[in-house]
């Protein structure tokens, strides 16, 4: 998907138009995680959903070649990301289920998504530099069918959450620390808007080849990697409260490199670097918390929830924020406000969000939470 920009550009698009398309596809998440929880709740066969999710994404992606017109990839690209956007929520509800009070090793099997992730974008820009960014579609097709493939051999779980207590949905969403958590989500996945749809297009503004772009992009998940091979021992130390603030301070800096210094090399390696800030610890702190928030059968609704606020509506937001800012003011200012964004989300995290409440107080035993 970070070759998403290069292609669409290859096509004659402008960037309102490439933020337009990113725009849609995030928006999905607003929508599909919400349905697909509410069938999960109602079926209770997670890993069946994820695999008919998974070849249908394959079957309505294939349809992206057919016409190169805006509609046409708008229309195919709203489809396949409702399909796409359903599977990794359930994902992680899986997963903190099986982890149950031993959420601590998440960040341990999230990192193989990171590895995935480099295997991908490295490999990939260098299979389009020597095919043509033309080639994508085809490449991105083949991967969906090794994820459908994959999917087969997961064991089928139907798995049923039972929590004494389980309050209405609707009066946890109303709660203080779960409105400023969702305001803060919101805001920092909307500052990632412009990193996501256009950083691939700036480097290759830059002079950078695909081969280039795809190790930049890879840098990024290394770091992140590393980040999540030490999370564990990190929250034995450091409150979770203290490394929600530290990451997004990070951000701040991370964006504020890529507005003003993207013609130097070294800037923008240290932003990449920071990616292990910006998204990876700020994504374990926010997945710790929405354990803590959401309990029992409201579990993967809050999962869902995440990727609504967040990835879907800020990931939108951001999206079509960068789209209409890159060609009228430049790659400076879309950044810039970015920035502004991460402050703005910093702001919230720093005057509403009590993460010390005491339904999540420490839990020195899987060194989740320090006071």
């Amino acid at each position: 998907m970070p070759y998403l920009g290069l292609y669409l550009k290859s096509l004659g698009f402008v960037a309102a138009q490439v933020g337009l398309v990113f725009a849609v596809i995030q928006g999905t998440k607003i929508v599909a995680p919400n349905i697909w929880a509410w069938i999960a709740d109602t079926y209770q066969y997670r890993m069946r959903l994820v695999q008919v999710a998974a070849l249908l994404s394959a079957v309505t992606f294939s349809f992206i070649s057919f016409d190169n017109t805006l509609w046409t990839i708008l229309i195919v690209c709203c489809v396949f990301s409702f399909f796409w956007n359903a599977m990794l929520p359930q994902f992680e509800a899986v997963t903190l289920t099986l982890l149950a009070d031993n959420t601590n090793r998440y960040s341990k099997i999230r990192l193989w998504g990171s590895v995935g992730f480099i295997v991908a974008v490295a490999g990939g820009g260098a299979l389009l530099e020597r095919l043509g960014v033309a080639s994508w579609p085809m490449v991105t097709l083949v991967t969906l069918g090794f994820v459908f493939a994959a999917s087969l051999f997961v064991r089928n779980s139907s798995r049923s959450v039972k929590h004494k207590e389980q309050r209405p949905l609707g009066a946890m969403l109303k709660e203080k620390k779960v409105l400023a958590f969702f305001a803060m989500l919101f805001l920092i996945q909307a500052s990632h808007g412009p990193y996501y749809s256009f950083f691939s297009i700036l480097l290759k503004e830059q002079g950078y080849s695909e081969t280039a772009i795809g190790q930049f992009w890879s840098l990024g998940v290394v770091a992140e990697i590393l980040l999540f091979l030490i999370m564990q021992r990190v929250f034995r130390y450091v409150s979770l409260r203290k490394i929600l603030l530290i990451s997004i301070v990070l951000t701040i800096v991370r964006w504020l490199l890529i507005a003003w210094f993207s013609d130097n090399l070294g800037s923008l390696l240290v932003a990449q670097i920071l990616h292990a800030a910006s998204f990876g610890a700020f994504h374990v702190a926010c997945i710790q918390l929405i354990h803590t928030y959401f309990k029992g059968v409201h579990q993967v609704r809050g999962q869902a929830l995440y990727s609504s606020v967040g990835f879907g509506a800020g990931g939108m937001f951001g999206s079509l924020m960068a789209g209409y800012m890159w060609d009228s003011l430049g790659p400076t200012w879309a950044f810039s406000s970015a920035a502004f964004l991460s402050a703005c989300a910093l702001f919230v995290a720093y005057k509403w969000l009590d993460i010390y409440q005491p339904d999540n107080k420490s839990v020195s035993e899987t060194g989740l939470f320090q006071s």
